[in-house]
């Protein structure tokens, strides 16, 4: 496991307390960087090419504290050294997870690509993508040394059949944890994530890669309201069955991610936000194993469909959340 640095003076304030600790180093993180005493806190942070620092840097600023783990997305585009998009661990990414974890969503995807650049999940099962992609980024992980969460092909319940069949997708999957692991990667996290929408369900338990293949199970649920015209919903409301169908169907062990969650403004109710927001740390602590939650502060396509904070209200809520002593753990 590589070295995680603590937080240090030079981050964001931190209230007084915030730190969990306990006799004998009993909360350090495991292994699968779970963290025994309460849970990570996370974000995607929107950001361009070059400039994720800055961009973490100033969400940081906002929240008042340093993220436990920053939440990048990658392509598999067979440029190496050209294009970022393909570049698991660029050198931003590098930058920013000298003191925080990095999450890596890793797509079957080229963008910006032709029909027929796109890789699809039998070319990858059938090792067709070994030597001019996967090898090649799995040398990248395992020069930088340190663990870090990867995802393959996060929310795949939405890809199927365009992308392939469930079996196809386990076969992928499975084809690339091992390559890693005949290449030497002993510093990945297998983290592997789904919608959580229960009208899935079925497609759930045919794409799990197995135990064996699976360190962390996250899934992405919101309160989209407008967005999806859909009821107001708690932030219980919106993790609870899906926590309560992965314990009975799925892993009654396996940590759990809340790889993302937000929730959309309500306009005509301002308050609302920030009252969503100040549920977290109260529900997160009756969900069992979750051990991350990671917030999603973007938007979404479509009217309606901001997901962003919307104003100092539900950043001030969002900063006293996030302060809870659950929500900040040491980092090694």
């Amino acid at each position: 496991m590589g070295v995680l640095a603590l937080r240090d003076a030079s981050g964001p304030a931190e209230g007084p307390g915030s730190r969990s600790s306990a006799p004998g180093g009993e909360c350090r993180p495991t292994a699968l960087l779970e963290p025994p005493c309460g849970a990570w806190f996370g974000a995607f942070v929107p950001h361009n090419k070059h400039d994720l620092r800055q961009q973490v840097l100033d969400y940081e600023k906002r929240v008042g504290r340093r993220l436990d783990i920053v939440y990048t997305y990658h392509d598999m585009s067979r440029v190496e050294g050209v294009r970022l998009e393909g570049r698991l661990l660029t050198e931003d990414e590098q930058a920013v997870g000298r003191d925080r974890m990095l999450l890596l969503s890793w797509e079957s995807k080229w963008w910006g690509g032709t029909p027929q650049q796109q890789p699809t999940w039998k070319q990858i099962a059938a090792g067709d993508l070994d030597a001019s992609v996967i090898d090649v980024q799995a040398r990248r992980v395992k020069a930088y040394g340190k663990k870090v969460f990867l995802s393959f092909d996060l929310e795949m319940d939405t890809r199927t059949p365009a992308s392939g069949t469930p079996e196809d997708y386990v076969r992928a999957y499975r084809h690339i944890h091992d390559r890693f692991r005949e290449l030497g990667v002993d510093n990945v996290v297998w983290t592997w994530i789904i919608t959580g929408y229960l009208d899935h369900a079925d497609l759930f338990t045919r794409l799990y890669p197995g135990d064996d293949y699976v360190d962390w199970i996250g899934y992405n649920q919101y309160n989209y309201y407008r967005c999806h015209n859909a009821d107001w919903l708690s932030f219980r409301q919106t993790q609870t069955a899906t926590h309560d169908w992965i314990r009975a169907h799925l892993s009654d062990d396996k940590p759990l991610m809340l790889s993302e969650f937000g929730t959309a403004n309500d306009p005509s109710r301002p308050e609302r936000q920030a009252g969503w927001y100040a549920q977290v740390p109260r529900v997160l602590k009756s969900l069992d194993g979750v051990k991350a939650a990671l917030q999603w502060n973007y938007r979404d396509p479509g009217p309606d469909c901001d997901l962003a904070v919307a104003d100092d209200d539900a950043w001030a809520s969002l900063r006293k959340a996030v302060s809870d002593p659950y929500l900040n753990q040491p980092l090694r």
